[in-house]
Order: structure tokens, then C-alpha cells, then sequence
């Protein structure tokens, strides 16, 4: 008797284990063809309005759900913000900092602050995509200046495990978990700040920056604008994973995609930056049109772009930035006259820092004591395991 019930127990376990396996969906989880065939079979899972939110609502509580984001702790409103380094640059001020995540873990990033005060400014969430010391880039610094001297307070962050958010490794099991929960954090310091304007709340990145910028709005309302870049694909699911590693794209009851997590983000306005060389060459054939028809239950479609860059490549250069200069300037109210423009954006202006200037901790600014340092002792801490 005592042997059929581990024999039992252990089946059970393969059947929960396996099961939990083949709800990911990773990397080009489908080919085009059949990503083409996936977004006629979603098309026809919804009629209306109510039946589409019926289904955003299931895809987003299975996101929530996959990613055990409500196993995370209650924290309180004290983010213990460490701020240094003040540089007053051409219309623009540069800060260093460092918010709390959770006890004894830190969001790594600056603050750029337009030098241009007024009562309440709009805020903007900025995360990147995948390279070591990706906040310290020219990219990087150019996009958070051009926003912050049109008078936006902009956020850029550290993934982790790259940049000086190095407590844990990247490829952690549960890196899409600790990123979405950090991007959540920097939205609520934003908010917590007297300067903010909470009805003007953007946020953008490009590639795994993308990934982000699209999970966090379509679960958090708070997000007003979105501009996800060269990431929402019908076929492509992520191929970190940060992006995947979580079973957030399906159920035993339900098969989504990133098209349609993306689309949560309606009626707020949304701007997705395409371009020919990677998996979003057919946004404007099959992602667009999706996610515009969502947006027409709402009579929104005014409200969601698409910019195709056809002839460009994986990436969140100039052409795609001044889209989104455009795009936060409209719908967030920003002075877009403060930027030079002569046939286009001017953006020498901005300062490109080294990262020693921009960095937080140094030799003479150490860390915190109290940090968690690595993968198993932040997992620990917060009592979440992934199979």
C-alpha cells in the first residue's frame, strides 16, 4: 500500500512538473504561418466588447498568476531612495539612485528631471532591453534627456542582474517576476512624488525593454501611455528567460500571445515601433490590425499607432526614438518646442556621461549593508521557487 502511494505521489509530481513545463512558450514558439493562423483563431474567441474583456481579464489574472506576482510582500511606502550626483546639463538635470525594491533589494537607475520647473510634471518608466551596461549608453542617455527637457521626469533602470543591479543573476528563474515587480516599484516612487502628475504616467523600452514596458501595462492602469519598441510579435514569445521563463502566455484554459498582452493596454494610448529585420517585420500585416480592432470596442483606434521602419534593424535608434518624442509629446502634454528641431530632432544638446558618473554605489558610496546577494537568497527571502 505504502509503495502504490509514492508511486502515486511521484506520478502526481511528473504530471504537475510537466505540466507547468509545457505551459511555456519561449522564443518562436510558432512559426509566422501558424502565429498567422493562432491570431484568426483569438479573432474569433471575442465578438464585442464584452466578450473581449472578458477574455483580457483572464489573460491578465493568468499573468498575474504565472508570474506569482501576488506571492510578492507587502511593502510599505518607504522606498529609502538614496539620490546623488546632481548634474545640471543643457535644459536637463541628471540624478543617481537608488530605490528600495524590497528589503535588501535595490532598483539601480538615474533620474532625469527637466530644468524647466513647473508645479507637476509627467513621469516616464524607462527600461532597456538586453546589454550588460545598457543605461549607461549614448541611446540610452539621448531618449531620457530629449523627454526630461520636454518636460517629462524620466526613470531609466537597471534590468537586473546587468548594469549595477547585479544582487542576482540575470537568468534567475524568476527574473520575470523580480523585473515586473521592479518596474511596479519605480512607477509607485514616481507617484509618490509631489512633482508627479499621475494622469501623465508613460512608459517605453525597446526589445526586452519592450517586454516590460507591455507587461507592466497591461496589468497596472496607472500606465497611461505605452510604447513598447521592436518586441510585440505574433510568433516570437521572448527568448529570455525574463520574457518567458514564467507561464504567463498560457493555461489548461487559455492560449494567448504577446499581440494580445499588448492589447490589454486599450483604451490608453499605445504606440508600437516596428521594424524589418527581426520579429516584428509584420506588425503592420498581423499585430496591428489585431490589436486595433480591440481598440475600436472603445472607440479609440485614434489612440493606437503603429510606425514600421522596414528598412531598419533590432534596435531603438534615432528614427525610432523621435516616433516616440512625437507620440509621449501629444499624449502626455509635453513641451516639444524645447527640443531643437531643423528637419528633424536635434539631440547633440545631451551630455553623454561615463558610467562612473552615472553609477550610484562607488568606492567612496558603498551598498547598503543589509542587501541579499545572490539568486537562492532572494528566492529565500521572498519564498518563491519555479520548478
Amino acid at each position: 500500500m505504502r509503495i502504490l502511494l509514492t508511486l502515486v505521489l511521484l506520478n502526481s509530481l511528473f504530471l504537475t512538473l510537466y505540466a507547468q513545463n509545457t505551459m511555456l512558450c519561449v522564443g518562436r514558439h510558432w512559426s509566422e504561418d501558424e502565429a498567422n493562423l493562432k491570431m484568426k483563431s483569438f479573432d474569433a474567441a471575442w465578438n464585442d466588447k464584452l466578450s473581449w474583456e472578458n477574455r483580457a481579464n483572464n489573460i491578465k489574472a493568468n499573468i498575474i498568476d504565472g508570474m506569482q506576482l501576488n506571492k510578492m510582500p507587502r511593502i510599505s511606502g518607504d522606498f529609502k531612495a538614496i539620490i546623488r550626483g546632481k548634474k545640471e546639463m543643457d535644459g536637463y538635470i541628471v540624478e543617481n539612485i537608488a530605490i528600495e525594491s524590497f528589503p535588501g533589494f535595490y532598483i539601480t537607475g538615474n533620474l532625469y528631471h527637466p530644468l524647466e520647473k513647473q508645479e507637476k510634471h509627467a513621469a516616464i518608466l524607462s527600461p532597456h532591453g538586453h546589454l550588460k551596461d545598457k543605461r549607461f549608453t549614448h541611446y540610452i542617455q539621448k531618449r531620457s534627456a530629449v523627454l526630461a527637457r520636454m518636460g517629462a521626469i524620466v526613470f531609466a533602470y537597471d534590468m537586473i542582474g546587468y548594469g549595477e543591479n547585479t544582487q542576482v543573476n540575470h537568468k534567475m528563474p524568476i527574473a520575470l517576476l523580480l523585473q515586473t515587480w521592479n518596474s511596479k516599484r519605480v512607477l509607485e516612487y514616481l507617484l509618490s512624488r509631489p512633482d508627479v502628475d499621475a494622469n501623465r504616467i508613460g512608459m517605453t523600452g525597446g526589445s526586452g525593454g519592450g517586454t516590460q514596458t507591455f507587461m507592466l501595462t497591461a496589468i497596472d492602469e496607472r500606465i497611461k501611455v505605452s510604447v513598447p519598441v521592436v518586441q510585440v510579435s505574433a510568433h516570437f514569445f521572448g527568448g529570455c528567460v525574463c520574457e518567458s521563463g514564467m507561464p504567463v502566455h498560457k493555461n489548461e484554459n487559455l492560449q494567448t500571445n504577446n499581440v494580445e498582452i499588448a492589447a490589454l493596454c486599450a483604451p490608453r494610448p499605445m504606440l508600437l515601433i516596428s521594424n524589418g529585420a527581426d520579429w516584428t517585420r509584420n506588425t503592420p500585416n498581423i499585430e496591428y490590425p489585431y490589436i486595433k480592432k480591440v481598440y475600436a470596442l472603445y472607440d479609440a483606434e485614434h489612440k493606437v499607432e503603429n510606425v514600421h521602419l522596414p528598412s531598419e534593424k533590432h534596435d531603438y535608434g534615432y528614427s525610432k526614438r523621435t516616433a516616440a518624442y512625437n507620440f509621449f509629446a501629444h499624449h502626455l502634454n509635453l513641451k516639444i518646442n524645447n527640443v531643437p528641431y531643423e528637419e528633424g530632432f536635434q539631440e547633440d544638446f545631451v551630455t553623454i556621461l561615463q558610467r562612473e558618473q552615472l553609477s550610484v554605489f562607488n568606492e567612496e558610496h558603498l551598498r547598503p549593508k543589509d542587501l541579499l546577494m545572490g539568486d537562492e537568497a532572494v528566492m529565500k527571502y521572498l519564498k518563491i521557487s519555479v520548478e
